[in-house]
């Protein structure tokens, strides 16, 4: 459905619950070097638990190279320093949902040169940022529900429960 772009991500542990996002989404998940870890990593294998042979996963060796397989498709900077909250973005298959260090963030290069794609997460002031693995789950299936969940389908059948 989506591209989730991690730029340079540092902590194994949210690249997996990343995975396993994607997985349960069929988003493509992007990691963008230099990693904070080895992909054979035992807490990203534990993380992502047994989802990883159904994840796309693609690495890049920069920015420009996830740009360029990411063929013009739509980027959205998730950024705290963004005006636009993210339910005001309107997102389309292929879109790409971008992330960057869990310590730094997203270029400030970047986020200055596409100020029309940057959103963000509300959250109170004294906060510095959500978790990773949150953020991309609440961008995630924003998009998803933009999109009617289009290509979801529930697991069993909740309507036949007898509450």
């Amino acid at each position: 459905m989506f591209h989730v772009v991690l730029v340079e991500p540092e902590i194994p542990q949210n690249a997996g619950n990343i995975a396993r996002t994607c997985a349960a989404t069929g988003c493509v998940l992007h990691l963008v070097k230099p990693l904070g870890f080895e992909l054979s990593d035992r807490y990203l294998k534990r993380a992502g638990l047994d989802y990883w042979n159904l994840v796309d996963v693609r690495v890049h060796e920069n920015f420009g190279e996830a740009l360029a397989a990411l063929d013009g498709a739509p980027l959205h900077l998730f950024t705290t320093k963004a005006r636009k909250v993210y339910t005001e973005a309107t997102y389309g298959e292929g879109d790409a949902l971008v992330f960057g260090r869990e310590t730094k963030g997203l270029p400030e290069e970047l986020l200055v040169s596409r100020p029309d794609d940057c959103v963000r997460i509300p959250m109170l002031e004294d906060l510095r940022s959500l978790n990773l693995s949150n953020a991309v789950a609440i961008a995630v299936y924003e998009g998803l529900r933009q999109n009617a969940f289009s290509g979801m389908q529930m697991k069993g059948e909740l309507h036949r429960l007898k509450w």
